[in-house]
Order: structure tokens, then C-alpha cells, then sequence
């Protein structure tokens, strides 16, 4: 499709992208279940090592192509490896662009997996030299580049408080250095922020979340200029085999053709509950980017382009006990893991929470990270008011 006609978010999402012939005629990219292809005999060049021509499926397969072209047509990046899950995508953007002896700065608040990649494995067993920082402070950031600074990577939001980081001012940071600047923001999926369109080099998503939606496939992607995602491509996706299955990557592109329609209903829910909790007596705190209270929502403006996802924190007064019964009363949200599926869902991080040294006044006490779905609003606020009235502390 022609991107240049200036169409919509909505067009792209359906129609972007280079669509695979299909010997058949089907509309819709048909799931190529293959190991291997057929090696040309009629003098067609061939990349051996798989990553531009179809020859094992660990290097490529069309599903993989169909959605990677589609999240390039989507958001303008000029490149684009889809991998098994969120995790292998984080390795993807980290592992080929620093050795032994380099160092990373890191946000401190950020996922359960970057954190240990960081904390453990990456010092630990291979030498690479890491400071953890509150990116949301820019002169932070700054004062934590070294001579051998060869990488910053930053969530925004991010997970789980929903801090809003400077991307553009920290872009700056790090070319200056002579590093780069990945960005994960899982928290708010691909087109409420475009980082790449604000200095950063990569852009990172676990596919498993917004940008599937269904909650019934892992995925994670990396997107950004094409020779940093061609090295991705041969030493995490080919020799690291961390490649997406074609049944995944179908199930992922069908998500994804819907995903502007589903963030427009995720986003307008989320503020109708986020206007709820900051009114609620029973809520100690909330933070949602689009509430003019949220410390960073002059930035959220700037980047978010009036959608600010649908990831709250927030806490309830009460007891250890209450909240369990609060989360024990909720009958239209569910108690789980994971995010930005159709249906909405919470998880309670309790006091002893360790991975956010940010605000201690107000997250050390312990607090619900809460990802609303695609339900209505008000539907969800009802729910929400039943169970604190039935944990007494509202």
C-alpha cells in the first residue's frame, strides 16, 4: 500500500504493509506451517543466511514479513524483527550493540526482565557495567553517562508506576555520547507514543500486549533504522533462535489490524476510571499519564498525542486484609498478570515490592497495577465501587 496518499491510523492498520500472494486467491495471509522452502534452480540470488530469502523457517517465514511490514507501515520505522516473546525482543535490542567493559544506563523502574538482565546476568556473567537511574530526570540521565557509555535504554511509561521519560532531551544525552537509545514502551504499545519519530534508535514492544490484544500469544518486536535490525535479525533471531512462530505471528497480525480501534476504547475507559479513582475518598493515590495530577503529564501531552493508554497504579486505604478482599470482590475485572488485553485486569504489588526506589512515600506502601481493557467505563467503575464497599473502605 502507498503510505504517501496520507491515510489513517485506521487504513494503515488493515491495508499496510506488503500483502503476500497467496497461490489461492485468500484475502487474509494464510499460516505458512513450514520448516524449510524450496531453494531456487533458476539462478534467483539467494541469501544463505536466510534473513532476505525464505529458506528454514528459523530465519524467516511470511508471516514473520507480513507483520513486520505491517508495524513498519504503522509507524513509519524503517525496520523491523519480530521474536518469540517481550523478553527475547529486549535481548534482541541489548545484547549485539554492547560487549564486556561498556557501560548501560537503565531505567531503574522497568520490567521484571530488564531488570535482571541488567542487575544479574549482562554484569554478572559478561562484564558489562551498569547504572541504574530515574529517567524521568533528565539531568539524571546526563550525569550518569561515562567515557564507555554505549547504551541508554529507558521505559516511558513505565512499568509498573507509568512515569513519563523525556525522550527527545534524552536522544540528545545519548548521541552526544556516542550511544544509543532504546526505548520500551510496552506500556502504552506503538501509536499512543512514537519514540524513533523522537531520536531513539530502537523501539521495543512485547507483542503479547497491546499490540496482540487477545491475550493468546507471546510475541516481542524491535523496530528502527535497517542495519541495527539486520544485526538483531542474524544474532538473536538466526543464531540465537529466537524466532516467532507463523501461528503466532498470524494470531498477532490479526490483533494488530484492530489495535487503533481497540486503543481508542482502552484509553477512553482508562480516564473515565482514572477520573473515578482520583475522586474515590477510599484511594490513597492514583497515576494514569493522562490526569493533569500525574507528575509528568505535561510530557505525556507531548508525546502521548491525546491517547495516554490504559495503565493506572493506584492504591486503596486499607488493611493487608482489605485489599485481598477487594481483589476477592471484583467480578468484571480479573486478578492476573500481563496487560493490554480486551479484558481488563489488576495485580497487587505489596509493601514489600522492591523494584521501585521512585516515590518510596507512596509506592513502598504498596499499590494495584491495573490495565484496562476494551469494557465500558462506567461498567468497570461499578465494579470497582462493589468491591471496595465489600472490603469496607468505601
Amino acid at each position: 500500500m502507498d503510505c504517501s496518499k496520507n491515510y489513517t491510523i485506521n487504513t494503515i492498520a488493515v491495508h499496510g504493509g506488503v500483502k503476500k500472494n497467496d497461490t489461492y486467491g485468500a484475502i487474509n495471509t494464510p499460516i505458512y506451517m513450514t520448516s524449510n522452502y524450496r531453494i531456487p534452480t533458476d539462478g534467483t540470488p539467494v541469501d544463505w543466511h536466510g534473513i532476505d530469502s525464505n529458506i528454514y523457517s528459523r530465519n524467516r517465514n511470511p508471516n514473520q514479513m507480513v507483520l513486520q511490514d505491517k508495524l513498519c507501515a504503522m509507524t513509519g520505522a524503517e525496520d523491523c524483527v519480530v521474536l518469540g516473546c517481550g523478553v527475547a525482543a529486549l535481548s534482541g535490542a541489548f545484547i549485539p550493540f554492547i560487549k564486556t567493559g561498556d557501560h548501560v544506563i537503565v531505567s531503574e523502574v522497568c520490567y521484571s526482565a530488564t531488570n535482571l538482565l541488567f542487575r544479574e546476568y549482562l554484569p554478572k556473567q559478561f562484564g558489562v557495567e551498569v547504572t541504574f537511574v530515574d529517567s524521568t530526570d533528565t539531568e539524571a540521565v546526563k550525569a550518569a553517562v561515562k567515557p564507555n557509555t554505549k547504551l541508554v535504554h529507558i521505559e516511558t511509561p513505565g512499568n509498573p508506576s507509568t512515569g513519563i521519560s523525556d525522550i527527545e532531551a534524552i536522544a540528545e544525552i545519548a548521541h552526544a555520547a556516542g550511544a544509543l537509545l532504546s526505548v520500551d514502551c510496552t506500556f502504552a504499545g506503538p501509536i499512543c507514543i512514537y519514540p524513533l519519530k523522537h531520536g531513539a534508535d530502537l523501539e521495543i514492544h512485547s507483542m503479547t500486549k497491546y499490540i496482540n490484544g487477545h491475550g493468546d500469544s507471546l510475541g516481542g518486536c524491535v523496530m528502527g533504522k535497517h542495519d541495527l535490525i539486520y544485526k538483531i535479525k542474524e544474532e538473536c533471531m538466526v543464531n540465537f533462535g529466537g524466532i516467532l512462530s507463523p501461528f503466532n505471528a498470524w494470531l498477532i497480525t490479526r490483533g494488530l489490524i484492530t489495535l487503533p480501534l481497540r486503543m481508542k476504547q482502552h484509553c477512553e475507559s482508562a480516564m473515565t476510571v482514572a477520573k473515578f479513582l482520583e475522586s474515590c475518598p477510599a484511594v490513597r493515590f492514583v497515576w494514569y499519564p493522562g490526569l493533569e495530577s500525574h507528575p509528568q503529564h505535561e510530557r505525556a501531552v507531548k508525546y502521548m498525542n491525546g491517547q495516554y493508554s490504559a495503565m493506572i497504579s493506584f492504591d486503596i486505604n486499607g488493611t493487608p486484609e482489605q485489599h485481598e478482599k477487594f481483589l476477592d470482590s471484583l467480578t468484571l475485572v480479573t486478578h492476573a498478570v500481563s496487560l493490554g488485553d480486551i479484558e481488563s485486569l489488576i495485580v497487587y504489588n505489596g509493601p514489600d515490592y522492591d523494584r521501585m526506589p521512585q516515590h518510596p512515600e507512596i509506592f513502598r506502601k504498596g499499590f494495584f497495577r491495573f490495565s484496562i481493557g476494551i469494557e465500558s467505563g462506567e461498567d468497570i467503575v461499578a465494579d470497582l465501587k462493589q468491591a471496595m464497599e465489600a472490603a469496607g473502605v468505601l
